[in-house]
């Protein structure tokens, strides 16, 4: 599945640079990346820094985005009855809950 999204990926990132008229290392120059980075994205590389990915991205306009998918993990977790499965919001075990402790203020010098 990694594949495929690198796949995806390579061929967007490309086919984008190419509408753009834009060589590699115009478009590394212009994103703050190494032309070497551009050239690993298009050739679909699987492991990319996403810091790095997505300044490269904004350069030609493209954003990356998340969805949910109906995959058996995803399916199994939304199968749990809601006690199983924390809400996103809650705190972390051993987390003060807000209100608790110094305020960020208070611990200012």
């Amino acid at each position: 599945m990694a594949q495929d999204f690198a796949a995806h990926l390579a061929g967007a990132v490309r086919a984008r640079r190419g509408a753009l008229r834009l060589s590699q290392q115009d478009l590394a120059d212009m994103a703050g990346v190494s032309e070497r980075f551009v050239r690993f994205v298009e050739q679909g590389k699987p492991s990319l820094r996403l810091d790095t990915l997505l300044a490269l991205l904004d350069t030609v306009g493209l954003e990356l985005q998340l969805a949910t998918r109906t995959s058996a993990a995803a399916r199994a977790l939304a199968a749990q009855p809601p006690s199983a499965v924390p809400p996103s919001d809650a705190p972390l075990e051993g987390a003060p809950l807000e209100g608790d402790g110094p305020s960020a203020r208070e611990n200012q010098p």
